[in-house]
């Protein structure tokens, strides 16, 4: 494991039924290319070096002798090997005959594992061979030169970076409680699953619901492999099945009812399964429940160490999205709509209960401020109530452009809101004069007096109209602290405060499709226009001359770090990785790493801006709400990461 990844593999080989000689020469091959690949596990199907359809050959002592004999083999090949391979083949322990997993590494036969639950209905008749392990009681036992245990408890296998994992067989994850809980509740965080299901009509689907609900519940790496071609097909066929899920995502799947070996890879992120275990609580109590007790064991369980391995140079090969706060396309509409209900019960409650029928919002003809009006919009249809009980107003200052201003009083005029044009030029003037600033200084008194005094409109006009004043910013700009204290940092209810900026696009996106031609046309071009609080005055064409992302960088960068910074506590140099995978094609190195190291100071530096934020609704995973998700000190130091971001460009 480097980076937090472990690199998996499921294999499907072609097999012969009892040709043992010729299933392993399939094994071994693919050991091989998996070891070439950097594979660090790897699992076989059930049964694989027997094939799982032999039936009452079972029986035939010559064939497990031949599988032994086989096992023998592998474990020689592998002797030069760092790989851990999983197999699995059928094992006599006294008078029973267990359906197991064998677990060998560098010649050595680390573990066995029999099968819990037998299948013994419909096709399925094990229970006719094989014993349960619940009929076993630990045994240690001389097996292919090697004495190992054989145990009806669980075991855990450890690598030499610390991850753990354990296995099941096919039918125990189809029980209602696999031994896969008990594994991960363990502190397993892979799966390994050797399978041998046959195909059916509509099976697949609902396997593949089952292993995505098995990897989310127990939080884990979970690698299946089934039997493919070669198995007998006297009365069932099997598809050959290689997938790899984490926490519920399938991140590989291969080809059913091919011919020829297969073999899926697939690098899992262990750090981010434990992260996501220590923000679940629900998942601690579970394991508290269980009283794990190593030593007087309650529940008694065996770790097991796997031997150590030669590092090698770590290739980040998995795709990254760059756009993590981003719905799949397959259902973006879905996922909109959600988005836009959760918003919208957010501020219909509110309004309920304050005995609300009007709303303040400042409209700047921008992202944010179009999304949240959109929003309001979309309340008062749900409410019944008139729209004209929407008050937007615009405020024109200093650096307001033409475009924008036409855009929200386009906007303003087709949805049909009461709408206000309250100047803010004369009045911050003479604020100027009060406080003896020099109008001709753009500097940070000069973009903080407007963005204070459009607030303060907007708060007097709540209190002359009765209404509660919508706020604009969105999550993006709590990160950064790019919002002006008292400013439009505040407000009566914040719709936006756990959206992203990249995410606003797509939502105001999503409702253009909907609306006529003419506010179409005008929400698409608010979605087209530089990001800017237009507080500095335009350029000489009249364009916006204060564009954020030059000032501040990138959102979609910003938005990248900030989901793995605060969805999984990802150090520096782990997003810097992750990043330079999802962005290769766009940013060069040393840009990353800056605007990294941008990120991590605003957003320590500007946590007294989210200690006071206004209530909002949480959309996502994600949120910096002081009262529900990120309770951080304003004054904690970034020293450390400001130190690991400040070489990551130059490893």
């Amino acid at each position: 494991m480097k980076n937090g990844f472990i690199k998996v593999a499921a294999a499907v080989p072609t097999v012969k039924v009892a040709d043992c000689e010729y299933n392993l020469q399939q094994i071994e091959c693919q050991i091989a290319q998996a070891e070439g690949k950097g594979v660090e596990i790897i699992v076989f199907p059930e049964l694989s070096i027997t094939g799982y359809t032999c039936q009452d050959l079972f029986r035939q002592h010559l064939l497990l002798d031949e599988a032994e004999a086989g096992l023998l083999t592998l474990l020689d090949f592998t002797r030069q090997l760092d790989i851990v391979s999983i197999v699995g083949l059928p094992i006599a322990v006294g008078d029973l005959l267990l359906n197991c997993a064998a677990i060998i590494q560098k010649g050595q036969l680390l573990g066995i594992v029999p099968k819990t639950y037998l299948p013994n209905y419909a096709e399925f008749y094990e229970k006719r061979w094989f014993a349960s392990s619940q009929d076993l009681k630990p045994t240690e036992i001389r097996y292919a030169g090697n004495r190992v245990l054989v145990s009806p408890y669980p075991q855990l296998f450890r690598t030499c970076d610390g991850v753990l994992f354990g296995i099941e067989i096919c039918e125990d994850v189809w029980a209602p409680v696999p031994p896969s809980n008990t594994l991960a509740l363990a502190g397993a965080d892979i799966i390994f699953n050797l399978s041998a299901s046959d195909e059916l009509i509509g099976k697949h689907d609902y396997l593949k619901s089952l292993l995505a609900q098995q990897s989310a519940r127990t939080i884990t790496g979970y690698v299946y492999s089934g039997c493919g071609f070669g198995e007998s097909t006297q009365d069932v066929v099997y598809g050959g099945n290689a997938m790899v899920y984490e926490n519920g995502k399938l991140l590989v799947e291969g080809d059913r009812f091919i011919m020829e070996n297969q073999m899926q890879t697939a690098q899992i992120d262990v750090e981010r399964l434990r992260s996501e275990r220590r923000t679940n609580s629900t998942y601690v109590n579970a394991q508290r429940n269980l009283k794990f007790d190593f030593e007087n064991s309650r529940l008694p369980i065996t770790i097991v160490d796997c031997r150590s391995y030669t590092p090698r140079d770590f290739v980040l090969e998995r795709e990254i999205d760059p756009l993590p706060f981003i719905p799949k396309s397959e259902d973006m509409a879905r996922s909109c709509e959600e988005i836009f209900n959760i918003q919208v019960m957010g501020l219909a409650k509110r309004m309920v209960h304050t005995n609300s029928k009007r709303v303040i919002v400042g409209i700047s003809g921008g992202l944010d401020s179009t999304l949240a009006l959109l929003v309001c919009v979309k309340t008062f249809d749900k409410l019944g109530y008139p729209r004209k009980g929407i008050v937007g107003v615009t405020m024109p200052g200093f650096g307001t452009t033409d475009r924008t201003y036409n855009n929200a009083i386009v906007m303003m005029k087709n949805l049909g809101i009461d709408m206000q044009e309250i100047s803010i030029a004369k009045s911050v003037k003479q604020h100027f004069e009060d406080i003896g600033h020099d109008i001709n200084v753009h500097d940070v008194t000069y973009e903080n007096s407007q963005a204070r005094e459009r607030t303060q409109i907007l708060m007097d006009l709540s209190n002359r109209l009765g209404g509660l004043v919508v706020g604009t910013g969105d999550l993006s700009e709590l990160a950064l602290g790019w919002a002006t204290y008292n400013g439009d940092h505040m407000s009566m209810y914040g719709v936006n405060a756990s959206i992203p900026k990249t995410l606003v696009k797509y939502l105001v996106k999503y409702v253009a499709e909907g609306m006529d031609k003419e506010t179409r046309k005008t929400l698409l071009d608010v979605v087209d226009t530089p990001i800017s609080p237009e507080l500095i005055p335009a350029n000489e064409d009249g364009e916006i001359q204060q564009k954020t992302e030059d000032l501040v960088g990138p959102y979609e960068l910003h938005d990248f770090f900030l989901y793995y910074f605060l969805r999984f506590g990802f150090r520096p140099s782990k997003i810097f990785l992750l990043a330079q995978k999802a962005f290769a094609d766009k940013y060069e190195d040393e840009v990353i790493a800056h605007w990294l190291n941008t990120f991590l100071r605003r957003f320590f530096n500007q946590q007294f801006k989210r200690s006071c934020l206004p209530d909002g609704p949480k959309v996502g995973s994600v949120s910096l709400s002081p009262r529900g998700d990120w309770r951080m000190p304003s004054d904690a130091s970034s020293n450390i990461w400001l130190k690991e971001v400040s070489s990551v460009d130059k490893v």
